[in-house]
């Protein structure tokens, strides 16, 4: 009988920016863990463990911040003004904006993401998370060097990858880190459905139960 693909998702406490990502893996997920599996863990937990988040009143909107915001779509982190001003705070206000002409005058052409793909915390910021008090009225940015994070999570945990992963109910889901070997876009696809919950339900770890024995089985 061929294994079959299972998602598991991992009830923790609320995460803060006094733990250790790796360190609370181990603890609330790591007894059900098996060689064969990907651990994935919500990206903005692991920016919070990070440090990498602020309040919107701690924040300055510069005239840059607002002129931007006037044309981006009324939805996203970057449709709030306070979203735009944190991403500029890691990237620098002119080079957002450099880039925001430049993706613009790129999009008449039909080219579409310049700006996100020079400005990666456009899009890796979220302006006010779901996640659970005191983070709830925060802004968290992108999570500081991923892939490196994933590879301590395989080292500690035995597993056979793991991913930090960008998710939400609209069927957008992104791999933003992973370890050596993984396939994002694959992955990606597997939690296209979102079984994170970063709010009430507290499982902001997911493990992928049986991936690589699937993908052997598979293969022959």
């Amino acid at each position: 009988m061929k294994p079959k693909l299972t998602l598991v998702p991992v009830k923790t406490r609320v995460l803060t920016d006094d733990d250790r990502i790796v360190e609370a893996v181990e603890q609330y997920g790591g007894h059900l863990v098996g060689s064969d599996d990907i651990v994935c863990v919500a990206e903005s937990v692991v920016a919070i463990t990070q440090g990498e988040f602020t309040r919107p009143e701690l924040l300055r909107p510069s005239w840059q911040a607002r002129l931007m915001n006037r044309f981006v779509p009324a939805e996203g982190s970057m449709a709030s003004v306070y979203g735009m001003q944190s991403a500029m705070e890691k990237e620098g206000e002119w080079k957002m904006l450099f880039w925001f002409v430049v993706g613009f005058i790129a999009k008449l052409f039909g080219r579409r993401g310049v700006w996100y793909a020079h400005c990666r915390q456009a899009s890796f910021v979220d302006d006010v998370t779901g996640t659970m008090p005191p983070f709830d009225k925060c802004i968290v940015y992108g999570p500081r060097d991923a892939d490196r994070v994933c590879d301590e999570m395989v080292k500690r945990l035995g597993c056979y990858g793991a991913v930090v992963a960008d998710v939400n109910d609209l069927k957008r889901s992104a791999v933003l880190g992973k370890s050596r070997g993984i396939d994002a876009a694959e992955v990606a696809q597997i939690l296209i459905d979102n079984p994170f919950g970063n709010a009430g339900e507290m499982t902001p770890i997911v493990i992928i139960k049986d991936y690589a024995a699937v993908a052997r089985a598979a293969r022959g």
